[in-house]
């Protein structure tokens, strides 16, 4: 059959992994497509030294590619936001198909990028878009097509575990191990998108959207960084049996969907707490299935790219069926009817347990009037520790909380940070049970 012809923009990481995947399984990829898959052209702005382009086409010019009659398949990896959206409209506008590993992209512009593609019959794939090499998109919208999807958990960034994983075995704080995992090249030099829990929110809009048949809706995530979380928290979750991870969950309730990420206590025999160092994991809960766990290199370059073949191998499987019979771009037909309709909760009226440490003078009465102040919230307390008096005579109190509503317990902090008798912010920790393994 007619060679599928690729044009590969950016030559970095995951498009010299992809690049090198593609010559290098060339045969056996052929065989699984039915017909060769060939790299016809190349734009890159510098050279990849891992990748021989000896007979290929090159261009400094992304938007070179898109242009190419000779080129079927545009496989964006320059990633970042606008520069994407615009080579990837415009190779859409040129009848391409298109393969992105780019989240940030699919995640705030996708609904976009998905209405022209439809328009103009054209395929765009994004496996590689959330957690690298693990096929979770393809397991989600086909594999798991059965079920009604109750709530999805993840741990779908690296750098995040690789700090919180060295903080708990060896004792570390936060900006130790991420000076660490900058020089490692785990973390970028501005850290941010990974451990603000950006990156994650970005990769949990797009499952959330296919687990749930719903737009997709990066703008309402709830992101909650692990910057604040202390060696002391580290050590007191696990005297409590629990791990800290930092977590994207969606969950569907009766009142709408959860979408959110940030630190999270989840019990250490959960599958996920122990998912170590720079590894990837989601779970997902279908009614039908039960718990399913989906877990692996969430990046690097060949991991990467092994997603981004596997969605070349779709593409040329696919490109000869008419697009109103294709497995549609986020699982459901019709986005935004019916299940579409549900909202996106506030962070607000997300109900959840809860992890709190405080510091409070060594007096009399002090935890009372803490535990009166949850109370009249309609908090209830599970657990208690009460440490030792540090230099200072300030007595560090851990609390754990039965579920309550997230404004609940904001308005509990607010009251118990304006005591007299507690010293500092009150650090907070949401407390997931994750029932993954029942």
């Amino acid at each position: 059959m007619k060679p599928v012809r690729v044009g590969i923009c950016g030559l970095g990481t995951v498009g010299g992994g992809t690049f090198n995947v593609l010559m290098r399984n060339a045969d056996d990829i052929a065989r699984r497509a039915g017909r060769p898959i060939v790299v016809e052209q190349v734009a890159h702005r510098s050279l990849n030294p891992e990748c021989d382009l000896t007979g290929i086409k090159t261009t400094t010019d992304v938007y070179e590619v898109a242009r190419n009659p000779d080129v079927d398949v545009l496989v964006e990896l320059v990633g970042g936001y606008e520069v994407a959206r615009e080579l990837v409209l415009s190779a859409i506008a040129n009848g391409k198909h298109v393969v992105t590993a780019n989240k940030a992209l699919i995640a705030v512009h996708g609904n976009e990028i998905f209405k022209a593609a439809h328009e103009q019959g054209v395929i765009v794939a994004f496996e590689a878009a959330v957690a690298g090499g693990i096929p979770v998109i393809k397991s989600l919208r086909e594999g798991l097509g059965a079920n009604r999807i109750e709530w999805v958990a993840g741990i779908i960034n690296g750098t995040g575990n690789y700090i919180l994983t060295h903080m708990r075995s060896e004792g570390r704080a936060f900006e130790d191990v991420l000076a660490e995992a900058q020089a490692l090249g785990y973390a970028e030099a501005d850290p941010t998108f990974d451990v603000e829990g950006i990156d994650a929110a970005h990769k949990l809009t797009i499952l959330a959207s296919i687990a749930y048949g719903v737009p997709l809706q990066f703008e309402k995530a709830y992101t909650e960084g692990i910057s604040r979380v202390t060696f002391d928290d580290v050590e007191q979750a696990d005297n409590l049996g629990y791990v800290i991870k930092h977590l994207g969950i969606s969950k569907r309730t009766d009142a709408g969907l959860e979408l959110r990420v940030h630190p999270t206590l989840i019990p250490k025999d959960r599958l996920l707490a122990n998912v170590h160092g720079v590894k990837n994991a989601i779970a997902i809960m279908g009614d039908a299935v039960g718990p399913t766990l989906y877990y692996g290199a969430g990046a690097g370059a060949e991991p990467t790219a092994s997603a981004v073949v596997a969605d070349l191998l779709d593409v040329a499987r696919d490109i000869a069926t008419d697009h109103h019979y294709r497995v549609p771009y986020l699982a459901f037909s019709g986005i935004g009817e019916g299940d579409g309709s549900q909202p996106i909760l506030p962070m607000e009226d997300i109900v959840t347990a809860y992890y709190l440490r405080l510091l409070a003078v060594d007096r009399p009465g002090v935890l009372a009037r803490v535990a009166t102040i949850l109370s009249e919230q309609g908090i209830s307390i599970e657990a208690l520790v009460q440490k030792e008096a540090t230099e200072g005579e300030l007595v560090p109190i851990i609390l754990l909380t039965h579920s309550c509503r997230e404004k609940h317990m904001n308005e509990a902090i607010r009251q118990i940070e304006s005591m007299a008798d507690i010293a500092g912010s009150v650090t907070r920790i949401r407390v997931e049970s994750l029932d993954e393994q029942e």
